[in-house]
């Protein structure tokens, strides 16, 4: 259901409030660079200083100006489970395609709490639901083993995988076969992941590069190999530099350097410091961005 090039989308800002005329005009750009997803309210979106009212109204745009011409999957992971089935099932009011479930973070859930956590999500909402592992930020992961008793819900079906190991990625694969799909949540791991088997990745750098990105999956699952090799090495110098600091301080100021977005964060996120901010201005020249 959900494969290929799913960017995770920015939220742009405006004198402190979304900016809905950039994040359409976002939104557009994407689907004329061939991306195959939108992801508003991810961790790229900002959701954890958006308002709920503010969040809602984030999906709620990217569905319209969306239009059904490619799915969209809303962030609505939190870390207490009654708030995640909240904003889950307002996401499925609004007509989201999917959501995107973070694992609860700082309270840090066994593996049977886990479990616990996306079951009782996925008996409350009738929505297809992504898994989300990123054991950086959440300080937990969610195990092979777990992602397998996982895919045996019907509904649950897919899984941003962001550990970067890919003894990991592989036995998930391994467990699961067909009844997950894994999509990779770090961009430097698109390739190796989809040779393991996965499907495809849920982007930062298509932020940037929507249309690179989206090649590079459909060389993937074309099983051109060589050339998705060549076109993953192209675009590591990219990748690194989305994190350079804390994303999506990097992609927001590489946005607003090639005039799509303002410059403009929430705290406690703020400006690249101005040396990382010349490292990335060399690193989108090169690549004629900006």
């Amino acid at each position: 259901m959900f494969k290929g090039s799913i960017v995770a989308i920015v939220t742009p800002f405006k004198d402190g409030k979304v900016d809905e005329k950039a994040f359409s005009e976002l939104i557009e750009w994407h689907i004329s660079e061939g991306t195959n997803a939108i992801v508003p309210c991810g961790t790229t979106g900002e959701s954890a200083t958006l308002e709920y009212e503010e969040h809602y109204r984030v999906i709620q745009i990217a569905i319209e100006v969306v239009n059904k011409r490619v799915p969209v999957i809303a962030g609505t992971g939190a870390n207490s489970t009654d708030e995640t089935i909240m904003m889950t099932k307002k996401a499925k009011e609004l007509g989201a395609d999917g959501a995107l479930l973070v694992a609860p973070y700082y309270n840090k859930p066994t593996q049977e709490g886990l479990y616990r956590h996306y079951k009782a999500v996925a008996e409350a909402v009738d929505l297809p639901l992504v898994l989300y592992n990123v054991p950086g930020r959440t300080a937990v992961n969610i195990s092979p083993q777990t992602v397998a008793r996982l895919a045996e819900i019907e509904n649950i079906v897919a899984i941003k995988e962001a550990s970067a190991n890919m003894r990991q990625v592989s036995d998930i694969i391994r467990l699961c076969g067909d009844s997950i799909t894994v999509l990779s949540g770090d961009d430097f791991t698109t390739f190796p992941i989809m040779m393991l088997g996965g499907k495809g990745v849920i982007s930062v750098a298509a932020n940037v590069m929507p249309k690179s990105v989206a090649q590079l999956c459909s060389l993937c699952e074309k099983g051109e190999i060589e050339e998705a090799r060549r076109l993953h090495y192209y675009l590591e110098p990219l990748n690194a530099s989305m994190f350079i600091e804390t994303n999506p301080i990097p992609v927001k100021t590489a946005l607003a350097l090639m005039g799509k977005i303002q410059e403009e964060f929430r705290l406690p996120l703020c400006e690249m410091a101005p040396e990382n901010k010349a490292k990335l201005k060399e690193t989108l020249s090169s690549y004629n961005l900006i």
